[in-house]
């Protein structure tokens, strides 16, 4: 039987030494088929948990093991604190793949270390305490507890629901499975969904509830420029509303991803462009209806389905996320017709890249009014927008706002 824990390591030493984004880390790893689900179960409890992983570790140790034997140890520690593993079974495989790796000289520490670890206490600082808790930096616990007070170990701490899946037609043959409705026609979170032929025929498509209610939220109209629009969701769900749909995207391989999502759902007028939506175009001054910019942020609203943000994500990014936020509204209002819409959307629950960044717009550029939209899925109305929580929204932390060109 083939190892539980080696496919866990392959991916996640790509995460933690190679800098990989987990599903991409996901996505070049061959995985054994029969283990597949487990595999990816157990690399995404490790990235959610790694904080407090680290603290049962460091509270059982004396000096830090080396990365390698740390890692195995994270691995085997999720399977025996979380999934009810055989206790006996995960200590031998974690030793057998010390010595399959040719650490066999660390497997008797980790043998005695799995065997005998005891969990450690809580510091008695609250946002290290929190920290550890919520298996989140400190310098985010410190940022939510200032801006959302006691609801900041909610937003944490909120599990994800599972995979959204929009529909185009054909979703009663799937209802039969375990499933939550969302306020939005065709759009359902399943549990557990295996993605089948009806992915490449258009019958339906990964979308996340939160980016689903930005295009619920946008008004519909003539020419609409999605900037940052890779890969494509936004741009494809947004074609129906447009009569035609300019996408841009800084990079090639991701102008790709555009086109094949396009062509793989029907959608036929679309154009992706490559392009920096931070560089004036002048053929685009005056252009369209409607520019949404789905800025790039921290990311910090989605940790529930990709830990590891906590992992990369450094409070020291966020001046520079929002100096880039700043310029793509600064340089895409031009392209806004006189009475057309401007929308800013981020996957950040940091009042600093959302509403900040709307008031600092709206005071630099007096030729906008406010006009925040409606949205059917629940959320917490600011001064600026409409911000989306991780445990009153489905799962999604995603900001919206809009601004009006008089």
């Amino acid at each position: 039987m083939t190892n539980p824990l080696c496919d866990p390591y392959l991916v996640l030493s790509k995460v933690y030494s190679g800098g990989k984004y987990l599903k991409q880390a996901i996505a070049e790893t061959p995985l054994e088929p029969l283990n597949r689900a487990a595999t990816v179960k157990i690399v995404y409890g490790v990235l959610e948990k790694d904080i407090y992983l680290s603290h049962i570790i460091s509270g059982n140790t004396t000096r830090p093991p080396k990365s390698a034997i740390r890692l195995i140890l994270k691995i085997a520690l999720y399977m025996l604190e979380f999934m009810d593993k055989n206790d006996y079974m995960t200590v031998d495989c974690a030793v057998e793949l010390c010595k399959k790796l040719g650490k066999s000289g660390a497997a008797g520490f980790v043998n005695a270390f799995l065997r005998s670890y005891k969990i450690p206490p809580l510091p008695e600082r609250a946002d290290e305490a929190m920290s550890i808790r919520c298996s989140a930096p400190v310098w985010l616990v410190k940022a939510l507890r200032r801006s959302y007070k006691g609801e900041a170990e909610q937003i944490l701490s909120s599990p994800s629901h599972g995979v959204c899946v929009r529909f185009e037609r054909g979703a009663d043959k799937y209802l039969s499975k375990s499933h939550e409705d969302t306020p939005f026609k065709g759009v359902y979170i399943f549990r557990n969904f295996v993605r089948d032929e009806g992915f490449m025929l258009g019958d339906y498509t990964f979308q996340s509830v939160g980016s689903v209610a930005i295009c619920d939220a946008v008004e519909g109209g003539g020419k609409l420029l999605d900037v940052c629009a890779a890969p494509g969701g936004k741009s494809v769900l947004l074609s129906k509303k447009f009569t035609s749909v300019t996408a841009c995207e800084l990079h090639p391989h991701r102008t790709q991803l555009i086109l094949s999502y396009a062509s793989r759902m029907g959608a036929t007028n679309i154009e992706a462009v490559c392009a920096d939506g931070t560089v004036f175009n002048p053929a685009y001054e005056g252009a369209f209806d409607a520019v949404l910019c789905d800025a790039p942020c921290s990311g910090t609203g989605v940790i529930n389905e990709n830990p590891d943000i906590k992992l990369n994500r450094r409070a020291e990014d966020i001046p520079s996320l929002v100096a880039t936020q700043k310029e793509l509204l600064n340089n895409c209002c031009r392209y806004v017709k006189t009475g057309g819409r401007l929308y800013y959307s981020t996957c950040s629950v940091l009042p600093e890249e959302n509403d900040s960044t709307a008031y600092n717009f709206l005071a630099a550029h007096r030729d906008f009014g406010l006009e925040i939209p409606s949205s059917p899925l629940a959320h917490r109305r600011t001064k600026f927008g409409l911000q989306f929580l991780p445990h009153i929204s489905q799962g999604a932390g995603f900001y919206l706002t809009s601004f009006i060109k008089k």
